[in-house]
């Protein structure tokens, strides 16, 4: 079953660069066993971009392209880090390497132009077009959070529409739209450890939030 991941890009920023490191090196190993494409978040070359549309007020059309460009810089640092990573700029995986997605050539037209689109949404999208069984949204907490900042244990599991009402923090606002009709169950789930995301992948489930 194909696992569609991606990697917040808070955890190039929030967590340290040896917890970024210790998750892609178990990302390098998880993809010799299981088909895996990896997302990158757009980290702080969205940050970046964030700031010059506030600085300039840019159209929505150019930040939401220079974003996607920063989730490719982003994509490029990750191939780096995860051992025997192949980089492609199609949602496509090769048996027995964990392939990380350059995102700048993809054809997002059926995503809004939006801020409220970001990398969760189009790791949805591209779920969906490679034919995932599963996506599984990296974050630099839990899972998901009635409240935001987040108090307590995560929520366990969500429906897509109770994702939608509940609108907690931590993935952007698109997402539940993105989620609808889909078929591929979804996990949001921490990467200060990365033995959950083994566990997720090798045993089917961890600690963190399902969507389904």
């Amino acid at each position: 079953m194909l696992t569609v991941l991606k990697v917040g890009g808070g955890l190039g920023r929030g967590v340290g660069d040896d917890a970024l490191r210790a998750l892609c090196t178990t990302l390098g190993a998880l993809g010799e066993r299981h088909p895996l494409l990896v997302v990158p978040g757009g980290a702080w070359f969205a940050d970046a971009v964030r700031e010059a549309d506030r600085r300039f007020g840019l159209p929505a059309t150019t930040s939401h392209r220079m974003a996607v460009l920063g989730m490719e810089q982003f994509g490029w640092l990750l191939s780096e880090l995860i051992p025997g990573a192949e980089r492609s700029a199609e949602p496509r995986v090769r048996a027995g390497r964990t392939t990380v997605l350059l995102p700048g050539a993809l054809a997002l037209g059926s995503l809004p132009a939006s801020w409220q689109v970001t990398s969760d949404s189009i790791a949805a999208w591209v779920a969906a077009d490679a034919g995932a069984g599963r996506l599984v949204l990296v974050k630099e907490v839990d899972g998901l959070f009635a409240d935001w900042p987040p108090r307590g244990e995560p929520l366990p599991r969500l429906t897509v529409a109770e994702l939608a009402a509940v609108r907690p923090g931590g993935v952007d606002a698109y997402l539940p739209t993105a989620l609808a009709n889909t078929s591929f169950e979804t996990w949001v789930i921490s990467g200060r450890d990365p033995r959950r995301l083994t566990e997720l992948l090798d045993r089917g489930t961890c600690v963190g939030t399902r969507i389904a």
